[in-house]
């Protein structure tokens, strides 16, 4: 029998178009040559945003796991640090709660531009490589037999 492809979604920010979209190109194509679906692609606002659309789209029977995209730039405040935090650990309940793979590709907090520049297309791919790795581990736990 044929193993069933794993069906993801993106949820992208849409502050800081020019780290976000080279961050969902690179996202896709990775996603692509390991043969996933992309179910769908969900643009928020910003970072800030995104839990509450994560959660949504964890509520779908037929998405597996959610690959969250964005830049939380450094600023003169600690505005971004803890905006930041509360981002990452939401996602990070979120995919407890629901037992589904998220996969955290946000810059930052704290990043400059050029740091971001840097790491856009690393911290994308690594999200996406994590979430596969983790539906396989997954998997593999599911069809064992204890």
């Amino acid at each position: 029998m044929a193993e069933r492809s794993f069906r993801i979604a993106i949820l992208a920010a849409d502050f800081n178009q020019s780290i976000v979209q080279p961050m969902i190109d690179a996202a896709t194509a990775e996603l692509q040559r390991a043969g996933a679906q992309i179910l769908q692609l969900v643009r928020v606002t910003g970072c800030y945003e995104s839990p509450l659309i994560a959660d949504a789209l964890l509520r779908v029977p037929s998405i597996d796991a959610l690959v969250v995209l964005g830049y939380i730039e450094r600023g003169e405040t600690q505005h971004g640090e803890v905006m930041g935090h509360v981002v990452h650990r939401s996602l990070v309940e979120l995919q407890l709660q629901h037992r589904k793979p998220v996969g955290i590709g946000i810059i930052g907090p704290g990043a400059t531009i050029e740091q971001a520049e840097v790491r856009k297309i690393s911290s994308a791919t690594s999200a996406v490589r994590a979430v596969l790795t983790n539906l396989q581990h997954l998997r593999m736990l599911k069809e064992q037999k204890f």
